[in-house]
């Protein structure tokens, strides 16, 4: 057989090989993007329930254990500035500058579990984990994160940074079936969220990694480390979106 035949032959099966393959995977794709949630009416409504509390609740249920939800939702003007501080602080500096991924966090973040040879780092942003704690299961897998990313995306172009805010504080976990600021403060403090002073502010953005571990709450020598390191680094990054009564 001539050279230039068995070249077409072979570009022949190369192309019917990339359509039989990619046009499933073009579907598949194409279906997995209509399935992405509509982040837009996070605008002017809030959540019910979270994927997270849902998850939870799941596991609490497996196991035969029974784990009443302590959830009361507040607006931003009423969860104290210290907290607000403290939260982006500890969990997010760069949340005002980024656009919903935080490029030298998650450098760094790589670096340091190549050197540790453990993911003990993620170097997500608050708007990842709200993406995250609303919608999405807690495995991890690339098509996880990819869907991730899309929805973090959706979220920093559809919403203003204050209700990002807002709504992170509102719904991450802060405890064995403690979720949200205010829930948070009467759980931990037994005041409300807008009485919080700095030093509790700390304490709460200090257990934020692991809520559940440290629920109660007990300030034990680590913890104690983390929270100091909270308060300092609450005067390292920029002043919150002020806000405004709903």
């Amino acid at each position: 057989m001539p050279k230039s035949t068995n070249r077409r032959t072979i570009v022949r099966v190369a192309l019917w090989a990339a359509l039989i393959v990619g046009l499933p995977l073009g579907l598949l794709l194409f279906t997995w993007i209509l399935t992405l949630p509509d982040v837009s009416v996070l605008a002017k409504s809030n959540p019910t329930s979270t994927n997270l509390m849902e998850s939870r609740q799941d596991q609490a249920t497996q196991q035969g254990r029974a784990i009443p939800r302590q959830w009361i939702w507040v607006p931003l003007s009423r969860i104290s500035l210290h907290l607000q501080r403290a939260v982006i602080a500890a969990e997010d500096g760069a949340f005002l500058r980024h656009e919903g991924f935080d490029w030298e966090g998650i450098k760094d973040a790589a670096w340091f579990n190549l050197g540790s040879g453990a993911m003990k780092r993620g170097g997500s942003t608050i708007t990842q984990q709200l993406a995250k704690n609303l919608y999405l299961s807690p495995e991890r897998s690339f098509f996880r994160k990819a869907r991730e990313a899309l929805i973090t995306r959706s979220l920093e172009h559809h919403l203003t940074k204050e209700r990002i805010l807002e709504l992170y504080l509102n719904v991450v976990e802060w405890g064995n079936g403690v979720y949200g600021a205010e829930a948070a403060a009467r759980h931990h403090f037994g005041k409300s969220a807008a009485d919080l002073t700095m030093d509790e502010a700390a304490w709460l953005a200090a257990i934020l990694p692991s809520p559940r571990r440290h629920d109660p709450l007990r300030k034990t020598e680590a913890l104690a480390r983390k929270q100091q390191h909270v308060l300092r680094w609450i005067h390292r990054v920029s002043t919150p979106p002020a806000p405004h009564a709903r």
